[in-house]
């Protein structure tokens, strides 16, 4: 069976999407990753500047 022109455009259009597809999850993975990372710094540095300003009350005399 002999393939037409229109099948193997087709098909190598399909192939194309398929790869951008595969393209598009991971970078949409490494995206969340990154997020992840930026939230769990943020909430770090939050903490931090909390536990920080404790102390001093604490240390602080009457």
């Amino acid at each position: 069976m002999r393939l037409r022109t229109v099948q193997v455009i087709a098909a190598l259009t399909a192939a194309v999407a398929f790869v951008l597809a595969f393209i598009a999850t991971g970078v949409f993975i490494v995206s969340g990753l990154f997020m992840a990372l930026g939230l769990a710094a943020v909430a770090w540095l939050a903490w931090s500047l909390v536990h920080q300003v404790r102390r001093r009350r604490r240390d602080r005399p009457a």
